[in-house]
């Protein structure tokens, strides 16, 4: 008897970012049953040499033949923000699994929008890729919180810092508030993983800086800069915590990025992809050692096929946590705007 050789999970490519060149393409090829049937990139140029660099069959014209390509079973969505609704949408609509990059759109109606459409088609896996900085020591964060090890949980401070400010640097995709709409450096980023630990935010105030209010896009356009280079954001946390998140790209020498809960009888901090952990009295910090059952690391790919092929739930990321984040993002943007805290959750509209 002949077996079957053909694949099951028949994937369209819309945006060949860096990301998806790096990881999603290699990794999704690897598994078995699964065929990468195409790409669109943002010219049909750019389609072809991706297509033809990877040896995938097709390179279409637009984002739109790939949903329309009646070969395609599942979406890969690795574009700027800024078309990461209208194309989840399009394709769950079309009846398509999505994986969709991060951050998960432009703002929380969007992303309010892609929910409710993967809510409304519930056979359909919808994925958003994960904040990866944490991902082989959540489980161990999460366990040692849920054992009691911090005592009650005070304090939440997470830094991402960055390099001297550069005037003559050109405009970039994070920098276009048209791309990447009211995501701002890696807040939503850290937020994500903050929120795996320990829940969500109920409330959030925010104070940021623009320090070069124009620059030139790659056109060599003279463009206006609306995402800050630096933000403070506060939150009242629902696990009642206090948080901070400082992030700029104008503070050099803070060191690698890091998260830092402060408890009652104890310290965690993740750094540098490390664990640390300081009880009360301690001198130093101490490294704890990620277990390696515990250590799920990257398996976006893996996890995507499988929730396809109903072996498992998503989990990294669900379309409900993008929201959860988004919501949060855009109330830092809204505080930022208006001067006052902003509620959490959002109010639709």
């Amino acid at each position: 008897m002949k077996l079957n050789t053909e694949p099951d999970i028949r994937i369209g490519i819309i945006g060949a970012g860096a990301n998806t060149r790096e990881k999603h393409i290699p990794k999704l090829a690897a598994l078995e049953g699964v065929e990468i049937v195409g790409v669109a990139n943002r010219s049909h140029g750019s389609s072809e040499r991706v297509a033809q660099e990877f040896g995938f069959s097709k390179a279409y014209v637009d984002w739109h033949e790939v949903i329309e390509d009646k070969e395609v079973n599942a979406i890969v969505i690795g574009t700027w923000p800024n078309l990461h609704a209208p194309a989840t949408i399009a394709a769950l609509t079309a009846g398509k699994h999505v994986l969709t990059e991060a951050r998960m759109a432009m703002n929380a109606s969007e992303a309010r929008a892609m929910f409710e459409t993967a809510q409304d088609n519930p056979d359909l896996v919808a994925q958003v890729v994960p904040s990866p900085f944490t991902l082989h020591a959540d489980r161990t964060i999460q366990r040692l919180v849920a054992d009691g090890f911090l005592g009650e949980l005070l304090v939440i401070d997470v830094q991402a810092g960055g390099g001297f400010l550069d005037r003559e640097a050109p405009l970039v995709w994070r920098q276009d508030h048209e791309l990447s709409g009211c995501n701002v450096m890696q807040l939503g980023i850290w937020y994500e993983a903050i929120m795996r630990w320990v829940g969500t935010a109920t409330r959030v105030m925010a104070m940021g800086k623009t320090f070069v209010r124009m620059r030139r896009d790659a056109a060599g356009v003279m463009r206006a800069v609306r995402i800050p280079e630096h933000m403070d954001v506060v939150a009242d946390m629902a696990c009642g915590a206090q948080a901070h998140f400082r992030m700029s790209a104008v503070t050099p020498f803070t060191g690698p990025p890091s998260a830092t809960l402060y408890g009652s009888d104890a310290a965690l901090r993740f750094i540098d992809g490390k664990l640390l952990a300081a009880k009360k009295g301690a001198k130093d910090w101490k490294e704890i050692k990620i277990p390696a059952d515990e250590n799920t690391g990257w398996r976006v790919e893996e996890e995507f096929v499988r929730a396809i092929r109903g072996a498992e739930r998503v989990s990294r990321t669900t379309f409900y946590d993008g929201l959860q984040y988004m919501e949060f993002t855009e109330a830092a943007a809204r505080s930022l705007a208006g001067g006052r805290a902003v509620p959490l959750p959002l109010v639709p509209g």
